[in-house]
C-alpha cells in the first residue's frame, strides 16, 4: 500500500497541550514527516539516537486516504479507507530549542524511525471510532489512553484544513494528534499499540 505524504496534527488534545505548557490552538496545527521516517510496529527493535536528548512517544490514530479529496464537500467515511495506530516520536529537547528560536520542527519530528505505524485495517467509520479507546503500553503498563471524542479538531476538520492548504490525495496518511501521557522512551523497553482489546502492533526500543 503506497504512502504519498505524512501529515501530522499538533496539540489536538487539550490535555496534551496543557501537559507541555502550550496554548490550545484555534485551528489545526499541521506539520509533516518525510516518508523515510516510517517504520512498522511489527515486533522489530527500532533504533533511536541517544545523543540528542529525550525521545518522547506520542500515540495517535492514523488515517489512510483512499481517494483524492477535490473539494470541502466530502464525508470522512467515503474518503478514508484504512486506519492504523501510530507513534509520533519526538526529539523533545531539540523541539524545545527549535520552538524558542522560531524554527520549523522537522529536525525534531522527521528523523529516522520517527513515524511508527501498525498495519492498516479497514476503516470502520467515524462513529465506530468514537466508541473505541486506544492505548499504548510500555513493558505491559499503560502509558497513554485516548478516544477521538476528546480531539479539539475532528477528522473532518483536519482533512478540510489539509485539503485547503496542501491538497489531500489517495495514499496520504494523517497522524491525528496525541492524548496526554507522552514521555521519554528508554533502551530495552517494549511498546504495544492497542485498539480496544486488540493488539495492533508492538516494537522494542534500542538507544544507539
Amino acid at each position: 500500500m503506497a504512502i504519498r505524504n505524512i501529515f501530522c496534527v499538533g496539540r489536538n488534545y487539550a490535555d496534551h497541550a496543557t501537559e507541555l505548557g502550550d496554548t490550545v490552538p484555534g485551528e489545526p496545527m499541521i506539520f509533516s514527516k518525510p516518508t523515510n521516517a516510517l517504520v512498522h510496529a511489527d515486533d522489530r527493535t527500532v533504533r533511536y539516537p541517544e545523543n540528542q536528548g529525550a525521545v518522547h512517544h506520542e500515540l495517535e490514530v492514523v488515517l489512510y486516504v483512499g481517494k483524492d479529496v477535490l473539494s470541502d464537500d466530502f464525508a470522512v467515511d467515503d474518503v478514508v479507507s484504512k486506519m492504523a495506530l501510530g507513534v509520533d516520536m519526538t526529539l523533545r529537547d531539540v523541539q524545545e530549542e527549535l520552538k524558542q528560536e522560531g524554527k520549523p520542527w522537522l529536525l525534531a519530528k522527521g528523523f529516522k524511525n520517527a513515524a511508527v505505524v501498525t498495519e492498516f485495517w479497514d476503516f470502520p467509520g467515524e462513529a465506530a471510532c468514537r466508541e473505541a479507546y486506544f492505548k499504548l503500553t510500555r513493558d505491559g503498563e499503560v502509558v497513554q489512553t485516548g478516544n477521538i471524542n476528546d480531539m479539539i479538531f475532528s477528522f473532518h476538520d483536519i482533512m478540510t484544513y489539509i485539503q485547503a492548504h496542501f491538497g489531500l490525495r489517495e495514499g496520504d496518511i494523517i497522524y491525528t494528534g496525541t492524548p496526554e501521557g507522552v514521555g521519554p522512551v528508554s533502551d530495552g523497553e517494549t511498546y504495544e499499540l492497542w485498539w480496544g482489546d486488540t493488539l495492533q502492533g508492538q516494537f522494542g526500543v534500542s538507544m544507539a
